[in-house]
């Protein structure tokens, strides 16, 4: 069986945590953050874990995560 190929995109994205869940980055803190309320951009520090539902196909893209 050969080996599989990761996605570069998604190795630059996703990392592992400790019990096997998969951990990303917050979206929306980029630009245009005069409009946005304070607790939308506090809420949006760090990062947090994939949602159940898109967690097979990040799986799919990093088969050796």
């Amino acid at each position: 069986m050969p080996k599989l190929k990761s996605k570069s995109a998604a190795k630059k994205r996703f990392t592992a945590t400790g019990t096997g869940k998969i951990k990303r980055n917050q979206a929306y803190k980029r630009h245009c953050l005069a409009c946005k309320s304070q607790k939308m951009k506090r809420n949006a520090r760090g990062t947090t874990i994939v949602d159940a539902t898109n967690v097979r196909e990040i799986t799919r893209f990093l088969p050796y995560l």
